[in-house]
């Protein structure tokens, strides 16, 4: 079986072509938020078109996005990053658009299910940490779980949004409206807001390093002391910086866990860096969307 997957983010997009479960063609491109949804959807559809003309086939289309789902409905609920998203259908629009099966659901859980299944969150060939939380640390922060190999989506589809927790009662406001967010604090739109520079560059920085490791292990505290996942694997962007972060980040979680507690604290960079959500699409794409979505 032959895959589109796409990963749709705050910042860029990225499509990639798996043939038979080998990933042959990637391609990404930065955001044009002024241009918002309409430009994107065209950017997308002109890329596929130019890969059909090549000669690529494919027989599904997974979809992973940066922001809420709803997961039932196969519709976006929105995003905070760019806009015209609103309760969109997307898996439609690229059901009619490409002529296959298309299935989405946000790019946290999509990215649990790339590096659950091939990917830093496996504790064997195939078969994911459980349960597994998995966080993508970019522009904006999400979360995705797996339970039994399954994405636990919750009542709502809204299981897993870490990113508007607060860790940081009174703190700065958030896109969200709510102040001291996870996000707020520790997403990389917000860092390069605040500070002038990108989350690459202040991260060179080991005094920056471990102001920032303090306000990711309060949020990672969280999770671990409501979750007890078996591992929990970051990715995205931020998530990136390797030692020099992951370093500070286990010695200040250790320092902040609750003292009786014997969670587990199995903390991993994403093994598949920049194409966890495409790996996961790839997944999602395996199954099938609700047939009969809620009204």
């Amino acid at each position: 079986m032959n895959v589109l997957a796409l990963d749709i983010g705050g910042t860029k997009f990225t499509l990639a072509l798996f043939e038979e479960g080998r990933m042959s063609r990637r391609v990404s491109r930065a955001t044009d938020r002024e241009g918002g949804r309409g430009w994107m959807l065209s950017a997308i559809a002109a890329q596929v078109a130019a890969w059909r003309a090549e000669g690529a086939r494919f027989d599904r289309c997974g979809i992973g996005f940066g922001g809420p789902v709803l997961f039932d409905r196969q519709r976006v609920a929105l995003s905070t990053h760019v806009g015209g998203w609103s309760d969109f259908d997307l898996a439609a629009w690229a059901a009619n658009e490409f002529g296959v099966p298309a299935v989405m659901d946000n790019d946290a859980n999509a990215g649990a299910l790339g590096e659950g299944f091939h990917g830093a969150g496996a504790v064997a060939p195939g078969r994911p940490a459980d349960p597994l939380f998995y966080m993508t640390l970019s522009t904006g922060i999400g979360g995705g779980i797996l339970s039994s190999g399954r994405v636990l989506r919750g009542a709502d589809s809204y299981a897993g949004e870490v990113g508007h927790t607060v860790i940081r009662p009174g703190g700065p406001e958030c896109l969200c409206g709510a102040h001291g967010c996870f996000e707020r604090m520790c997403g990389g739109l917000w860092l390069e807001r605040d500070h002038g520079r990108p989350a690459h560059e202040l991260l060179r920085d080991p005094a920056f390093t471990a102001r920032y490791a303090a306000d990711l292990a309060a949020g990672l505290k969280t999770i671990l002391m409501l979750l007890n996942p078996e591992r929990l694997v970051i990715g995205g962007g931020i998530g990136k910086a390797g030692e020099p972060l992951f370093g500070p980040l286990r010695q200040e979680l250790a320092r902040q866990m609750t003292a009786w507690s014997r969670a587990r604290q199995d903390i991993r960079p994403a093994a598949l860096g920049d194409d966890s959500v495409l790996w996961g699409a790839l997944v999602l794409a395996g199954t099938q969307p609700p047939a009969h979505p809620a009204a």
